[in-house]
């Protein structure tokens, strides 16, 4: 997290993920200040409609959907409107969005281990890089930060947590990968607030008939299906504590998970001589968007201020992990280190997606991650293929033990 030579600099940008929550909310953050800003690419899977009224709008260079169907589709919609437009499709494109648009910086907002091959490209090419894709540290955290530090690059957490720890540090911090963050700074925990998602109070046999609705009708925040979901079971917080272990470079037992449903403490640092600074704000995402696109500037992120004084309480509890067992889950495969953080993240993968599509109940999401846990050895995530072949292998087996309990 080096300081920028000039912090006024028009920066360029490549959205990747863009019709997502996370993307659409950067754009918006983007549309309020075009002095700063300017769309280069523009990246998206299936939502080409949504994806052509961007290009419209914001002319980027470049933009990306997942397959040939989707491209000739955008060409369609967007006709003689496409400028100078190239349009492209695949997984290779989308390291064609990052490193041949001319961008300096990349918001890597593609959900699950689809962005990790762009993101880190990124960190290689020295970008600044606005860290929305937790899967990039989960999956190959020691890797990632390797690459951001050898490619000089800064990076920026944008989840709502990370980006509020990241607040709560000196301004010395410095560069993330730096491993040293309790003995140069006094830090002695990093608290990550979670709101507990919509079940936090219903008994474990209510969760038995939980429909995919359900699961996402998020109490404060607005989110995808897949993440809301990971709220819901609170793997989204487990994913997160892997994720700060690898940012703030501190062990995981000074790495807590508090139960806040307000969710206007978005985290909290706990420091050597008692003091716990925390960053408060709306539930908005607008606004870790806007401090990671304008850092080290602040600018008017379209928020309404916060009103403490309209606020009765502000609750923190420890989790129930007999609740919530994928954050239990979570924690074990950060112990366990190598390729487990890969091989839990590709079988919740699955599993939500099945239950997503009604074929595996709410519950079993847990089951399907630890059996794939229990089933795959976990090795020494020494390079990127071997990172990305336990992914391929756990989605295998979880894709099978969804099959196997489905028929049940």
């Amino acid at each position: 997290m080096n300081s920028s030579s000039n912090s006024f600099l028009r920066r360029r940008v490549t959205v990747l993920g863009s019709t997502g929550s996370i993307g659409v909310n950067t754009l918006d953050v983007i549309r309020a200040h075009p002095d700063r800003f300017e769309v280069v690419a523009l990246t998206a899977g299936r939502q080409v409609e949504r994806l052509a009224q961007q290009c419209l709008e914001f002319k980027p260079r470049i933009a990306v959907v997942a397959d040939a169907a989707g491209a000739a589709q955008l060409k369609q919609l967007l006709a003689e409107k496409s400028g100078q437009l190239t349009i492209l499709h695949g997984p290779e494109a989308l390291l064609t969005a990052v490193l041949e648009s001319d961008c300096d910086t990349v918001m890597a907002a593609i959900v699950g281990a689809a962005g990790l091959a762009p993101t880190l490209a990124a960190a290689q090419a020295g970008k600044r890089i606005l860290l929305a894709n937790k899967e990039a540290l989960v999956m190959s955290g020691d890797l990632f930060m390797s690459a951001v530090k050898a490619g000089g690059a800064e990076l920026l957490p944008i989840d709502s947590e990370h980006n509020a720890i990241f607040q709560c540090l000196p301004d010395r911090f410095g560069s993330t990968s730096n491993g040293n963050t309790r003995d140069h700074f006094g830090v002695e925990e990093l608290w990550l607030t979670a709101s507990g998602g919509p079940f936090r109070e219903k008994s474990l046999d209510a969760l038995k008939t939980i429909t995919p609705d359900e699961a996402c009708a998020h109490p404060n925040w607005v989110m995808g299906r897949k993440i809301s979901v990971d709220s819901a079971t609170m793997m989204n917080k487990g994913l997160e504590v892997i994720e700060a272990h690898w940012l703030f470079g501190l062990p995981l037992s000074q790495i807590r998970v508090l139960i806040h449903p307000q969710s206007v403490v978005h985290s909290m640092v706990r420091y050597r001589d008692g003091s716990v600074i925390a960053q408060l704000g709306q539930p908005d995402m607008r606004t870790p968007i806007a401090y990671g696109l304008a850092w080290p500037d602040r600018i008017d992120a379209g928020v309404p201020p916060l009103n403490l004084a309209q606020m009765a309480n502000l609750h923190f509890s420890e989790p129930d992990f007999e609740r919530f067992p994928c954050l239990a889950l979570a924690f074990e495969a950060a112990k366990v280190g190598g390729t487990a953080p890969a091989i839990l993240n590709a079988a919740n993968e699955v599993a939500v997606a099945a239950f997503l599509d009604q074929r595996l109940p709410y519950l079993q999401i847990a089951s399907v991650v630890r059996e794939t846990l229990s089933a795959i050895q976990s090795v020494p995530a020494s390079s990127i293929e071997i990172v990305l072949g336990a992914d391929t292998q756990a989605r295998q087996v979880a894709a099978q033990l969804v099959s196997t309990l489905a028929r049940k």
